[in-house]
């Protein structure tokens, strides 16, 4: 039997009752917390509050085997949460709490409230800081099948979670595999980086940055950059911006000079390009292979710096680090060789790295569609509250 034929029947003539949430469940907000209250009292129980994550973990729980959670305020109102064992929380996550005797399967009201999340967001305000009322969630309506047969009832509520656990699983699997894979290749990279960029002394001669390559910044701006720009524009973060002129026709190696990541993210460029006036390029010479200079910043630079700073962080990188950076110069054919194997690890770090996100997207793609159309019970136009 298909899948598809498999779910038809499973609901097929299942009478449906709409059940006002404040109905069936208890809805609660926990008790007030904040960072300070848990830089001061450190442990090992989450504490759910606002955000998708916990914002920290603590030495108190006020909550044990309720995990359902929505937050009521913030950046992530009307989020469905789900924490299980005993944890702490805060006073922006409202409970739902389900009597025994209204034979609700919990997981089923989770992936219900997970299906209705456009219906969640629709009770919420957005006049100032986003907030959701009790008393609205407490109308939001969920479908109940079977509510004259609880016997029958629960069977369905827990096939309905069965299959969407089964999905939900291997999205978990599926991304603990890739994760696994990734950071193999990621040792394994290091492994033949450090191997191959690794010089006895006498070996090879060694010169500064300054000596081998051009070292400036750009002009621009971040404000300066357009969403549908023709040339990539590196700026102050990670990712690149776009601009619709370019500074540079060139093969680069790119760095912010401040930011997230400083000292740590360099961008390979190639052709035209825009620069920030905070980033810097780095143009090696005729005599240096770029991506044997790519490879090699990337590997040593930020080490470098930090042993170089007089302070404890690095927030800030200028001109002279760059020009008293130490890189070993080895001949042409023995560069080329270098960046052959390193750059074949580099490819297949980058096809997981990239590939992990596509994946994850179609596993949860592949539940929502399933989600959806295991709670596509009719509805109806009017309910009473």
């Amino acid at each position: 039997m298909s899948e598809m034929s498999y779910l038809e029947k499973l609901l097929d003539g299942v009478e449906v009752e709409w059940l006002p949430l404040g109905h069936i469940a208890a809805i609660k907000t926990g008790q007030s917390v904040n960072k300070n209250m848990i830089s001061k009292n450190p442990g090992v129980y989450p504490v759910i509050n606002s955000g998708r994550e916990p914002l920290g973990f603590i030495n108190t729980w006020n909550t044990d085997n309720d995990p359902i959670g929505i937050t009521t305020r913030g950046a992530g109102v009307g989020s469905v949460i789900w924490q299980e064992g005993k944890y702490f929380r805060g006073n922006l996550n409202y409970s739902i709490t389900i009597d025994k005797k209204n034979h609700i399967n919990i997981r089923y009201m989770y992936h219900a409230l997970l299906h209705m999340k456009n219906d969640i967001h629709e009770l919420c305000t957005f006049d100032g800081i986003p907030a959701l009322n009790a008393g609205s969630l407490k109308k939001l309506l969920i479908p109940i099948p079977c509510p004259d047969n609880p016997e029958k009832s629960l069977a369905i509520q827990s096939e309905i979670v069965r299959i969407l656990d089964k999905f939900t699983a291997l999205t978990a699997e599926l991304t603990a595999e890739l994760t696994a894979e990734l950071n193999m290749r990621k040792k394994q990279y290091n492994y033949y980086r450090d191997q191959l960029l690794s010089f006895k002394e006498g070996e090879v001669e060694w010169k500064t940055l300054g000596e081998v390559a051009v070292i400036g910044t750009g002009n621009h701006d971040t404000q300066d950059a357009i969403e549908h720009g023709k040339y990539i524009f590196y700026a102050r973060g990670r990712e690149p911006l776009k601009l619709n002129v370019f500074d540079f026709d060139e093969t680069a190696i790119i760095t912010a000079g401040d930011g997230a990541g400083v000292g740590k993210v360099f961008h390979y460029a190639k052709g035209k390009y825009a620069l920030h006036q905070r980033a810097y390029r780095i143009v090696p010479n005729a005599f240096m292979n770029p991506r044997f200079v790519y490879h090699y910043i990337t590997a040593y630079f930020f080490t470098y710096i930090q042993k170089a700073s007089v302070s404890s962080s690095v927030t800030s990188l200028r001109r002279p680090m760059f020009l008293k950076f130490p890189i070993p110069v080895p001949p042409s054919e023995e560069q080329a060789r270098i960046v052959e194997i390193l750059d074949k690890f580099d490819t297949l770090t980058n096809s997981i790295t990239e590939g992990l996100p596509r994946e994850i997207e179609l596993r949860q793609k592949q539940y929502e569609y399933y989600r959806d159309l295991l709670f596509s019970f009719p509805k109806p136009e009017t309910v009473s509250n």
